[in-house]
């Protein structure tokens, strides 16, 4: 009661909006959920027996038709365990990463080890797997994989152009300044046009770039742009005293800028930048403007078959479910992150005399 009072009930304003989201959550909620799990229909040999049911509950038979396809895309039917498998190693790979006992220098031996034998997966051709071409990876493997080496090499470059773009040699901070400008300037659709129509033209004769590759890069540096001003706003962050201090050490630049002003520049950005990897893996999804599929490109073709069509709110409710479970383990990491001591890699701020 005392929590409901100080939560709930503080105030006039407080109680008229706790009462409103209640009176809307007793309208809304059971209905939901007579639709979505009393009157759904979980399986079902074809769509008909969806059709007779006339909406009264979901039809999530769909997704259990259409999962292998929106998982996978149009790798080999026979041959779907390999994207599974390197789903599940992808996804072991951030868990343990996200574990500080981990952070150890034989980490980056893992992940080197841990995405070689993605790409065995993905790509076979060795130890008796077919080969797979990457043009027919699809599905939610593919918005990973997008996601993680997007994230993974965007982010060192993004700490290079913060830097650049505080440096004090004109010519490198005017480059970094317009390379930053300028991606964010534009929309993502329009970086991946260029990557995708304009890249090959600048190529010399006899050179091509898959289409995976080229929506790779596009990513890479659009998301770069975005994640080095939240790392400059960081670095802006920083007490001068900081910065004194490690000077009064006799450090050289690179080593005060690693040792210390770096690992506190990025325990400030922390929020902001889960904020920014958030809505970058959530753009993976424009990359169906250039022929790949990926989750929601997958669905949106799933709905296109004339025997499952008509059950599209089912179908992208199942694209939130993912799309939210993914998003709100990193937030729920960031916080954890954010609100840790600092040990180990984070070295507490230099004090000053």
């Amino acid at each position: 009661m005392k929590w409901a009072r100080e939560n709930l009930f503080s105030s006039w304003p407080s109680a008229l909006a706790t009462i409103a989201i209640l009176w809307l959550a007793w309208k809304l909620v059971p209905p939901f959920v007579d639709w979505a799990f009393v009157e759904a229909i979980w399986r079902a040999p074809d769509a008909r027996a969806c059709r007779e049911a006339q909406g009264a509950g979901a039809c999530w038979a769909f997704i259990g038709e259409k999962h292998r396809f929106i998982l996978f895309g149009t790798y080999p039917f026979e041959q779907h365990w390999r994207p599974a498998a390197a789903t599940a190693v992808l996804i072991l790979l951030w868990f343990f990463s996200s574990l500080k006992r981990f952070w150890q220098y034989w980490l980056s031996a893992v992940w080197v080890a841990g995405l070689a034998l993605i790409g065995v997966l993905m790509w076979g051709g060795v130890l008796g797997l077919a080969y797979v071409e990457n043009e027919r990876w699809g599905g939610l493997i593919l918005t990973l994989l997008l996601a993680s080496f997007g994230v993974a090499l965007a982010f060192p470059l993004s700490i290079l152009l913060a830097l650049g773009r505080q440096s004090q040699m004109p010519v490198l901070r005017a480059a970094c300044i317009g390379y930053i400008e300028l991606i964010r300037g534009v929309p993502l659709i329009s970086v991946l046009f260029m990557a995708s129509v304009m890249l090959p033209l600048f190529l010399p004769a006899g050179v091509s770039i898959d289409k995976l590759l080229r929506a790779q890069i596009a990513l890479i540096l659009f998301a770069a742009a975005y994640l080095a001003e939240v790392v400059r706003g960081g670095l802006q962050a920083i007490p001068r005293h900081q910065y004194e201090a490690a000077e009064a050490l006799g450090l050289s630049y690179w080593k005060r800028t690693l040792h210390v002003i770096l690992p506190q520049a990025l325990r400030f950005s922390i929020p902001p930048l889960v904020n920014t990897f958030i809505g970058f893996f959530k753009d993976t999804s424009l990359v169906l403007i250039i022929g790949l599929f990926d989750l929601l490109s997958t669905i949106k073709v799933s709905l296109q078959d004339p025997a499952w069509s008509g059950f599209g709110v089912e179908a992208y409710l199942f694209a939130c479910l993912v799309y939210f479970a993914f998003c709100f383990a990193m937030s729920a990491y960031s916080r954890q992150l954010e609100a840790s001591p600092v040990r180990g890699g984070l070295p507490r701020p230099l004090r000053q005399s």
